[in-house]
Order: C-alpha cells, then sequence, then structure tokens
C-alpha cells in the first residue's frame, strides 16, 4: 500500500513540475510589418489618380519610396527590444506590393504596446558605413545622392499644376547630407492592441498619410517650391512633415 502511495506522489511531482515548466516557457515569435500609403484613407494610385493640396495645387504621384530604419518595439513595462541594427534598414516602394511588408523574426517573448522607427538614415551610418548590405538596395533604387556620398530618404516625384496654371514636375529627394544637414527623423507610435509574443505571429499595420508630405506642421506650396534636394531651409520642413504622416491602423 505504501508503495501505491510514493508511487502516486511521485507522478503528482512530475505533473506538476511538467505544468510548472510549461507554464515558464516563453519562446521568441515573429512580428509582420505592413505599410500603406495613402490619401483621404485610400490607398495611393500612382500616375493617374489627382489629388489636391492644401495650396489648391492638384498632383498625381509618379513615384514614392522612403526608408524605415532603427526598429524597436517597446514592452508594456518599458523595456526595449532593439532588432539587429544591421538587418534593420527596409526601401517601402509603393511601386513593389511586396516592400511594403517586411518580417521582424525573433522578437524577444513579451508583451508590446509600442514601436518605435527611423525614417533615413541616422548619423551613426552616415554617410554609408554599417549598412553595407543595404547600399546596393539603396543604389538600385536610385535612393543614393549620385554626386555625394549619402542616402535619399525620401524620394517623392510626380506632376502639378497650380489653381489656374499649367502643369510641371515636382521632386522632393529628402535626405541628410553629412554632419550639417540631418533630416533623420524617429517616430512612436502606440499599438491599438498590445501584441503579446510568445512562439507566435503578430502582424502591426502602419498607414503613411501621403497628404501629409505637403499638408502637416509646415504647409508645402509646389508653386514656391517645386524642386527639393539639398535644400537646408525646405528639405527639414518636409522630413518634419513625414515624421508626422505614419499612424498604426
Amino acid at each position: 500500500m505504501k508503495k501505491i502511495v510514493f508511487a502516486l506522489l511521485a507522478l503528482t511531482i512530475v505533473f506538476a513540475c511538467k505544468d510548472d515548466n510549461e507554464t515558464d516557457t516563453v519562446e521568441a515569435g515573429t512580428i509582420n510589418l505592413e505599410f500603406a500609403n495613402t490619401i483621404d484613407n485610400n490607398p495611393i494610385v500612382l500616375n493617374s489618380t489627382s489629388y489636391t493640396n492644401q495650396s489648391n495645387e492638384s498632383y498625381t504621384i509618379a513615384e514614392l519610396k522612403y526608408i524605415i530604419s532603427n526598429i524597436v518595439l517597446i514592452k508594456e513595462n518599458g523595456d526595449e527590444f532593439t532588432y539587429p541594427v544591421a538587418d534593420s534598414y527596409f526601401l517601402i516602394n509603393e511601386e513593389v506590393p511586396a516592400s511594403k511588408q517586411f518580417e521582424l523574426s525573433s522578437i524577444d517573448a513579451g508583451v508590446y504596446t509600442k514601436i518605435r522607427f527611423g525614417f533615413g538614415v541616422d548619423q551613426s551610418n552616415y554617410p554609408l558605413n554599417g549598412v553595407a548590405n543595404f547600399i546596393p538596395t539603396a543604389e538600385e533604387q536610385g535612393m543614393l545622392w549620385s554626386w555625394s556620398a549619402g542616402y535619399k530618404f525620401l524620394k517623392f516625384e510626380g506632376s502639378y499644376t497650380p489653381q489656374g496654371g499649367t502643369a510641371s514636375d515636382f521632386i522632393l529627394h529628402i535626405g541628410s547630407h553629412g554632419e550639417a544637414l540631418d533630416n533623420y527623423k524617429e517616430i512612436t507610435l502606440d499599438l491599438i492592441n498590445p501584441i503579446s509574443v510568445n512562439g507566435n505571429t503578430s502582424t502591426i499595420n502602419i498607414n503613411a498619410d501621403v497628404a501629409k508630405i505637403f499638408d502637416s506642421t509646415n504647409t508645402h506650396s509646389l508653386e514656391d517650391k517645386s524642386d527639393i534636394q539639398v535644400d537646408p531651409e525646405n528639405a527639414p520642413k518636409i522630413a518634419t512633415n513625414v515624421q508626422t504622416m505614419f499612424e498604426i491602423q
């Protein structure tokens, strides 16, 4: 009888330990980021659809590309998980749907409530240091200055027509230029619903309101300046506007 009792006690302890171990097991997971570029809550359409900015200028978009970098996920207790910097540079290209979705793997287990990321390339990796695996992508997609070592953070081109005027092209190429002009920006967004990572895959949907490139913290009229590249006055204003255009969906 005693042997039976001891055997039952031993089994109870084994199962109890197993349950405790299963409860305490945490596993890294995956988070997919999906970007949507919209105007008036509708996906933008290249080359055909006409939009109007707050300066009463109608415009069509021929090209929209921008760099997202330095992704950090923030837990509910404030702890941060920094995605490996060398792998944390992505080029969003409206013309290539696959570029607007990318996977972040091996995310530490936990509950996350915020995401932070950069627009462009920060000074520590500028002009072309530390992100060698990204340079071919940037070069192929025309996101490197051809006449100066450095990145274009935003490439936004198309045509516009001022009220009562004739159509003209516009070019907005925003980036940093050495240490003299730093247009890198950080964006922190609250997640609508916390994401629990424990061996699973989750998705964060991020909307970019493209109209804010022209109209946000600053208002920019294309009639006043339709070609912005190395521009210490207007480029920082556009970069500040870009910083406001992202939101969680």
